[in-house]
């Protein structure tokens, strides 16, 4: 209910600055949003009716919140309003997803850009589906990163052991989601890649090999700094819940191997150097860390990150459990085997792809990808499954997490923020000097790429006014209303934590 008072803000908020944006384009750009306009005009009255509904369905969700608790069938109408109201922002999302990917990727247009007649075809561009997936796992961990860092703040500075507990739980169920939508965002990532390379080949090579590779060893130094924060949370969360004793001697090995993949990962294929060092070392590439630089490496790395992240989960998950199955002994194997194979085939794919030729090489990240989100669901469905009848040493202590714990969520959202400003700019900043690539040109004097240095420093600068805007909103919302009274959890509404 906080969260929702919040929310109201935070629209009105988002409504001020899309008004800004409405005005910026047509005081700046009045030929390009003419022309956009103009394109997709048979959608706009969708767009302005979805916003409409969204704003009576947040309002009749907030305001009838004390309403609808009691009675069992309104509180299901509460329910269905909250689905319906994710389902409008998800339509929003996509109708706005249109526009950026029309502008990187443009269909439904001849070569002069004239509109063919269909709109689904300007719609669903190339790049629409990834887009819209791998913007829903990113808006899945951003809205958890947001939610952790305000029930974070709130932890630090609880006066009393219940309202400690009940942010604890928050944190938790903030991590959880945060988690839920970390594992499977890079796949979407290198799909959208793909798509990228499908389209233009060139913008893929811009992308990746040219002026723009740089961001992505950046992006990877981002990435990484999530997955650090997310098994941090984990490993120190185990403090709180009795029996994880068991497992945290562990945690020192999963820390080790996410650094080694971690160094893999933003391991550059080519530095840039002075002439005297390039000769001295005989080329641009390393002759031993080079071999790291190439996206063999890097696919490996990065799943086995991953895989890494979701034994950690898994972890977690069992950690005040005891388990009493008759084929326990059978499970553990089957996880341990499931763990190991999964570890195997990646590293071997990985090591295969140096002796295949590179338009082939691509190709091996489907089976690692594949590898990796059957050890996701086989392995979280066995450990689940075992959890049957299991005997429990013990309530998970909320109120106790440690403080590096929540400070890892603050570095999870402020990091993931960072890292969403620096993958629009790489969307947007790889269409060069066109507004829509190969229709619109950017005729103007600004129609340049920022440098490396110029791009951290807007990025900076943006991540720290959205982090401003999210203190103010909250304080906002802080005003309004008395405060209720909170609730220590009783249990973790997750299938791990409810057999006690």
């Amino acid at each position: 209910h906080d969260l929702m008072k919040v929310s109201l803000t935070a629209y009105s908020w988002t409504a001020i600055l899309g008004g800004i944006l409405l005005f910026t384009f047509i005081t700046l750009f009045p030929g390009f949003f003419k022309y956009m306009a103009g394109i997709f005009r048979p959608v706009m009255h969708v767009y302005a009716l979805m916003f409409l509904a969204e704003s009576g369905i947040l309002y009749v969700y907030y305001y009838g919140w004390d309403r609808m608790k009691d009675d069992p069938f309104l509180k299901w109408i509460h329910v269905s309003l909250s689905v319906l109201l994710n389902l409008v922002g998800t339509v929003l999302m996509f109708l706005a997803n249109s526009w950026a990917t029309f502008m990187q990727a443009p269909g439904g247009i001849d070569e002069q850009g004239r509109f063919l007649g269909n709109i689904w075809h300007v719609i669903h561009s190339t790049l629409w589906n990834p887009v819209g997936v791998h913007r829903i796992l990113g808006n899945i961990v951003f809205g958890g990163g947001i939610v952790g860092a305000y029930a974070a703040y709130h932890y630090l500075t609880a006066k009393t052991a219940e309202e400690k507990a009940h942010y604890d739980w928050v944190c938790y169920i903030a991590m959880f989601i945060c988690i839920f939508g970390l594992i499977p965002l890079p796949f979407a990532g290198y799909w959208l890649m793909k798509e990228v390379y499908a389209f233009r080949q060139q913008m893929g090579i811009t992308l990746m090999g040219g002026i723009m590779a740089w961001l992505f060893i950046i992006q990877a130094v981002m990435i990484g700094l999530l997955f650090f924060a997310a098994n941090s949370y984990l490993h120190n969360s185990m403090s709180r819940v009795k029996g994880s004793h068991r497992y945290m001697k562990y945690c020192k090995y999963m820390v080790l191997l996410l650094i080694i993949c971690f160094t893999m990962w933003m391991t550059p294929h080519t530095i840039v150097m002075t002439p005297a060092e390039l000769k001295a070392m005989g080329g641009a590439q390393h002759p031993v860390i080079g071999h790291f630089g190439v996206m063999s490496a890097k696919n490996t790395a990065v799943n086995l990150m991953i895989i890494t992240t979701i034994l950690c989960f898994l972890l977690y998950q069992r950690a005040n459990k005891k388990i009493t199955v008759s084929w326990a002994t059978q499970g553990n194997c089957w996880l341990s085997a499931i763990f190991v194979l999964a570890a195997a085939n990646v590293i071997f794919l990985g090591l295969y792809g140096y002796v295949l030729p590179a338009n082939q090489r691509v190709g091996l990240s489907v089976p690692q990808v594949t590898t990796t989100l059957t050890t996701l669901f086989a392995g979280t469905a066995i450990n689940i499954s075992m959890f049957k009848d299991a005997e429990s040493y013990g309530d998970i202590q909320w109120g106790t997490q440690s403080r590096v714990a929540t400070y890892a969520i603050f570095l999870l959202a402020i990091s993931f923020t960072w890292l969403m400003g620096l993958m629009g700019y790489i969307r947007s900043s790889v269409r060069l000097f066109w507004h829509v690539t190969e229709v619109v040109r950017d005729n103007s004097v600004d129609a340049y790429t920022l440098t490396i240095g110029e791009a951290g420093k807007m990025l900076t600068f943006n991540a720290l006014f959205v982090w401003v805007q999210f203190v103010v909103v909250f304080w906002v919302g802080s005003l309004t209303g008395k405060p209720t009274e909170v609730k220590v959890p009783a249990g973790v509404p997750v299938p791990a934590q409810q057999q006690q």
